[in-house]
């Protein structure tokens, strides 16, 4: 059985082992090794990356007690091993601040943490009843403040007998030798991942968002150093809406809200002249069946004139795009089925669309001229 290097030294980077095995498997050769530093998989928290003799670590997984290293390419004899160290310290991070947050909440709302997974942008974690936004607020205030305090992060093996004496979180049961980690007074969990010594090397911790999940909360974290690069790439975002908007940063939400009061605005008054210019190309319209065109209009836009025309003729058809681009169109009738017409349309116009008896809508790729000369020929 390999010997586990992390559960004695986490912040192992190089380390020199034996190959014991090495065949080749369904996403690359399983390497076995006589010892490593290398988590496998496990517990929410991804596998280590890095290299083995050189060649690339694309994960590492666990397979009843042995600890796989999937590799790019075959590997043999004594090897040096470096582990992607960049990538473990984010795990432990990820891993040490979910232990904070989760035993805070514990704490204070009693709710259990019964699953969590360490993204590559970010980490979720779920639990067994409601928060609301308050309590999340001081929770995630309580958990930062845990951060300041820098408590030692403590790894306890007790026996059967003492296990009995500890009031600890599992989501499952455990069988055979339990760890237990420890942060002070903050939490007591039984655990098999990797952590950092102590709590100020979690670095920031941020509850991003939060949603109803079956019959709790799944809330979404950053956390160290991944919560300093969303808060990076969040700052950038709001100075520039900012300069855009030429508003202070603590007023954006503010300006946008104005920005969409005028648009409502524009939009109202833009449909009403919208209106106003339909009604004026539409009083003359008279007969069984009239063919419009109009290239600034919207599809919707189309669908609104087609209705003002069809209270004039018979059957009424407006067309909206360009020679380019091709047409959308809508067909409407107060007084015969036009569904037969679209078949018509679309076959002859290689297009596509259909809708109700009294209305159609859809798209052609076709010139107007062919468009008139198949509407002609419907009349």
């Amino acid at each position: 059985m390999t010997e586990r290097l992390y559960y004695k030294d986490q912040y192992i980077k190089e380390f020199q082992a034996q190959v014991v095995s090495c065949t080749e498997g369904k996403n690359g050769f399983e390497v076995i090794l006589d010892k490593t530093a290398f988590f496998p998989e496990g517990g929410g928290q991804p596998g280590d990356r890095g290299f083995i003799g050189g060649v690339k670590v694309i994960d590492t997984v666990e397979k009843g007690e042995e600890v796989i290293h999937i590799c790019e390419k075959a590997v043999e004899g004594a090897v040096d091993c470096a582990l992607d160290f960049e990538l473990r310290f984010s795990n432990m991070q990820q891993h040490s601040g979910e232990h904070v947050f989760s035993g805070v909440l514990h704490s204070m709302l009693g709710y259990d943490n019964v699953g969590f997974h360490m993204g590559e942008n970010n980490m979720t974690v779920d639990f067994n009843g409601i928060v609301t936004a308050d309590q999340l607020a001081e929770i995630e205030r309580l958990s930062n403040e845990a951060v300041y305090a820098n408590i030692p992060i403590e790894s306890i093996y007790p026996t059967d007998e003492e296990l009995a004496n500890y009031d600890y979180r599992s989501k499952k049961e455990i069988a055979g030798q339990v760890r237990l980690t420890k942060i002070g007074d903050v939490d007591l969990c039984a655990c098999c991942g990797t952590h950092v010594a102590l709590t100020g090397e979690i670095g920031p911790i941020k509850a991003v968002s939060m949603m109803n999940y079956k019959q709790g909360v799944r809330i979404t974290l950053q956390i160290g150093r991944k919560a300093f690069a969303d808060y990076c790439e969040k700052n950038a975002s709001v100075y520039a809406i900012s300069n855009l908007l030429c508003a202070k940063t603590n007023e954006v939400a503010e300006a946008v809200e104005k920005l969409q009061a005028r648009l409502k605005d524009a939009d109202f008054r833009y449909a009403a002249l919208k209106k106003e210019l339909f009604a004026e190309k539409s009083k003359n319209a008279s007969g069984e069946s009239c063919l419009m065109f109009d290239d600034g209009a919207s599809a919707d836009d189309a669908r609104v004139f087609d209705d003002m025309l069809a209270d004039m003729v018979g059957v009424a058809a407006v067309f909206s795009g360009n020679d380019g681009e091709g047409y959308k169109y809508a067909v409407v009738s107060r007084e015969s089925d036009v569904r037969e017409m679209g078949k018509t349309l679309n076959t002859s116009l290689n297009g596509r669309g259909g809708g109700k008896p009294n209305m159609i809508q859809g798209s052609v790729s076709a010139k107007r001229s062919e468009i008139e000369e198949v509407w002609n020929n419907l009349k």
